[in-house]
């Protein structure tokens, strides 16, 4: 029989035992601003005191109570499935709140500016720097859209440093964890990794966010790797940054020479493309296992079905653009970037999880139902062609803008190609029957409300409810995967130490080195010896307008950082004084392919696009257009320029090139050409000893070219046209279909084609892709 004092210490032992048993398995911190909960063996938790959410305690786990109801919902519960915990959530939200998620918001700059072209920006009512808002508070347009039309996807532009954008995202995850179901916020942004020419760099040194190459500059280096390189690292800035989707890859294939958006893509061969983007998603959306996590960022490829073989190489944001053609019958190549890149994913994420389709009209590919309307709004191209076909079941996201009015076909407004007679509301409702889920650039959810209403009277609340929930799932999915339901928080000094960090921008320099093609050397121009003389003529720089109608003066300047080309070579004055020039231009600037003052004259408005220098006449011009018509230009049923002329805006550039020869005399003119599209090189190889065309990087790489302290290694992602004629005749929706330019070293500007030290270069690369 055991005593009193025994039985006591049994009972302490028993209490002990469950005291131990059932303690918490986490920890909880103070941030600021936020608590960070650590469960030993899952998720990391953070949520903000002030927001009314707590943590709940199941199975001695934590978890958030997002919609404050003192019960553990599937949605909230980490250990399930992203698709579990999406439909479960889908089930409980209102069509109010769906509507809101199904908003992608206009372009917000952190903090917002004065009058702007996306509209006047205020915080309290006044013009910011009349408010005394910090640069991270929320302006009143955002604390509307997230507060009244339930919006939670936010795409930001600048931002003043990443401090500042990790407390912005702060303020406003806690905002949103305090209302609702507490639906985080899933930030996005166009690609921001491009390199500031003039910037130094220096190892150890960091910036204000890592520098690469265009994604047709990494194209260049025909090194996958190096493109998954950078969604690796550009992810985890992104996600430092409170960004968890990026508005890219761009990967329509550049089949059409002449486009605008020419330099944003992989460049015009299929096979290439594809892989670069297949690697480029992959790096964006795998964390470090490979599979999702908190580094993870959503890929949003762009655009669904190729924007590229755009009529005459006009753009489709605007109505003279509004036509995609097929002249070579091949939307089959176009296709090749999604299908077999962004859709094939080696990894455990598979494949991309949001599509955008472009602006443009797919001319008279709906084999199915024949209508001739913007992507986004086209059933067969969404629903039957990416969705049926190719068994595509992740967002898609309209591009910015389509379902706004426009009033012509040459200002920069709504984009509503094939519909302009819809009003707002069918707009939307026609995307929704489509098959897409998302409306890029609209912060209301009035449209998609009345979207709704006219679904029921269509088909019932039951299709309509079941078709929201759908599209929410699918969205919530894309939240759930990236972690943002379990910790949308940022720790501001962390951001500071990740963004741009040195062993980061170390990356990107030597993928700018990659990048930069040597065309020609003759008699070994390159490399030049350091401390040489140089002279670098001045540029002129044109007076032009941008699309959103931003005028840039006039002006006269050294096309290098001067102060980096006096590290490496001695800068003189003169021609006699040099031992050789350096000519910094671009590739020439012709238009966009309309002219309203054609229109003053009677004519149609359409106007060649260049690809030379010198003026141009367009003779050799299809005669009639293979697509037009627009309820914004009656009566236009021909969009063709055959026998208009156009002269280059940099016309100057040509002349920069052959004065400087001249002057130079039989002394070597080694001529760098930045590159966002082909060009007509006949008008200035001639007169180049040397010539290194690059698709943005920073001076400082262009002269470890030029000095030889690294040896020259991309190939060029496109050909180099012979000349107009062959522009002309080539087929917009056909890749590497141009008669080649040829130099005076008989050398053809090939796909492929590049230059080392030791002559044309023929390695792996080029035997894989050529």
């Amino acid at each position: 029989m055991h005593t009193l004092k025994q039985n006591l210490k049994l009972g302490s032992l028993f209490l002990a035992t469950i005291f131990v048993g059932c303690s918490p398995k986490f920890t909880e911190e103070t941030k600021e601003g936020f608590n960070l909960v650590k469960n030993e063996d899952g998720a990391t938790l953070g949520y903000s005191p002030s927001s009314g959410v707590s943590i709940l305690t199941v199975d001695q786990m934590a978890f958030k109570d997002l919609n404050k109801n003192g019960t553990l919902d599937p949605y909230e519960d980490w250990r399930l499935s992203a698709d579990e915990r999406a439909k479960d959530l889908a089930s409980k939200m209102s069509v109010e709140q769906i509507a809101g998620l199904m908003l992608y918001s206009a372009h917000q700059s952190i903090p917002g500016g004065g009058n702007s072209f996306f509209g006047a920006v205020t915080y309290n009512g006044k013009p910011y720097k009349e408010s005394g808002a910090k640069p991270s508070d929320l302006s009143d347009a955002q604390k509307k859209f997230l507060l009244e039309d339930n919006l939670r996807h936010v795409l930001i532009t600048s931002v003043e440093s990443p401090g500042i954008s990790a407390q912005w995202n702060n303020n406003a995850q806690t905002m949103v964890e305090s209302i609702g179901l507490g639906i985080p916020i899933n930030t996005s942004s166009d690609p921001r990794h491009g390199s500031d020419s003039y910037a130094e760099f220096n190892a150890g040194a960091g910036g204000k966010i890592s520098m690469w190459p265009s994604t047709l500059g990494l194209a260049a280096s025909f090194d996958p790797s190096l493109m998954q390189q950078f969604g690796e690292i550009a992810s985890q800035e992104y996600r430092a940054l409170g960004i968890a989707t990026a508005l890219s890859p761009q990967i329509d294939l550049a089949t059409e020479p002449r486009w605008s958006r020419f330099d944003g893509t992989m460049g015009e061969d299929p096979k290439l493309a594809a892989d670069m983007a297949r690697a480029y998603v992959e790096g964006f959306q795998a964390s470090e296992n490979g599979d999702w996590g908190m580094q993870s960022v959503n890929a949003m490829v762009k655009h669904w079905p190729g924007g590229g073989p755009e009529e005459g190489g006009r753009d489709g944001h605007f109505g003279y653009g509004s036509y995609a053609v097929y002249p070579g019958k091949n939307l089959e190549d176009h296709l090749k970037p999604f299908t077999e890149g962004a859709f094939a994913l080696k990894g455990p994420t598979k494949m991309a999880t949001a599509v955008m389709p472009y602006y443009t009209i797919s001319y008279n590919q709906d084999s199915k139902n024949g209508e001739n309307v913007g992507n986004a709004y086209n059933k067969y191209l969404i629903t039957d062609l990416l969705r049926g076909k190719y068994g595509y079941d992740g967002v898609v996201c309209t591009d910015w803008g389509i379902t706004g009015d426009a009033p012509n076909v040459y200002e920069f407004r709504g984009k509503p190609w094939g519909v302009e007679n819809l009003s707002v509301a069918e707009r939307h409702y026609k995307i929704i029957e489509a098959g897409c889920d998302q409306f890029g650039g609209n912060n209301d959810m009035g449209p998609v409300i009345e979207a709704y209403q006219m679904g029921v009277e269509e088909h019932g609340e039951e299709y309509m409810r079941k078709r929201f929930e759908t599209s929410a799932v699918r969205l919530l999915k894309n939240i759930f995967r990236t972690g943002l339901f379990e910790n949308p928080y940022l720790d501001v000094a962390q951001t500071e130490n990740i963004v741009g960090n040195s062993e980061f921008m170390a990356a990107g320099y030597n993928a700018q080195l990659k990048s930069i093609v040597m065309l020609k050397n003759n008699e070994k121009t390159l490399p030049v010896e350091n401390k040489k003389k140089v002279y670098v003529p001045q540029r002129y720089v044109a007076p032009t307008v941008n699309w959103f109608g931003v005028a840039t003066k006039e002006r006269t300047e050294h096309p290098f950082n001067m102060e980096v080309v006096a590290k490496y070579f001695e800068v003189v004055d003169t021609p006699d004084e040099a031992d050789f020039a350096l000519v910094g231009i671009e590739n020439p600037n012709g238009g966009v392919g309309y002219d309203v003052a054609d229109t003053e004259n009677g004519g149609n408005g359409y106007v060649p696009i260049s690809l030379q220098y010198g003026t141009y006449t367009a003779t050799n011009a299809r005669e009639q257009s293979i697509a037009a018509g627009s309820p914004l230009e009656e009566g236009v049923d021909n969009r063709s320029y055959n026998g208009k002329t156009t002269t280059s805006i940099n016309i100057s550039d040509m002349s920069l090139v052959t004065d400087t020869k001249r002057k130079m005399g039989d002394k070597p003119v080694v001529v760098i050409v930045r590159v966002a599209k082909p060009l007509v090189f006949a008008e200035i190889e001639s007169s180049a000893d040397a010539i290194l065309v690059h698709m943005g990087v920073q001076d400082q790489a262009l002269m470890d070219i030029v000095s030889g302290k690294v040896e020259p290694s991309a190939l060029l992602p496109f050909q180099m046209p012979k000349n107009m004629l062959t522009v002309e005749q080539q087929f917009e929706d056909v890749p590497r279909d141009m008669d080649l330019y040829t130099d005076t070293n008989g050398n053809s500007y090939d796909f492929a084609f590049g230059l080392d030290w030791s002559g044309v270069i023929d390695d792996e690369r080029t035997q894989a892709y050529k």
